[in-house]
């Protein structure tokens, strides 16, 4: 899948230079650990999602 989206963010200067010293500590680019993030992110989210709907469902029964 190619890239083809931009994400425009405002961050205090200071958490964005201790960022990026971070990642140039570990060779890895910023742009590789934002979207790792944002892939966990997004599978946290379903996770908990699905939680919550088997939950409801579950509770469902229940009454």
């Amino acid at each position: 899948m190619g890239k083809t989206a931009a994400l425009r963010i405002r961050i205090d200067p200071d958490l964005h230079k201790q960022f990026l010293d971070a990642c140039k500590a570990q060779d890895i680019p910023a742009s590789q650990i934002l979207r790792e993030f944002m892939k966990q992110f997004v599978s946290n989210h379903e996770k908990t999602t699905q939680l919550d709907f088997f939950q409801q469902t579950r509770q469902a029964r229940v009454d």
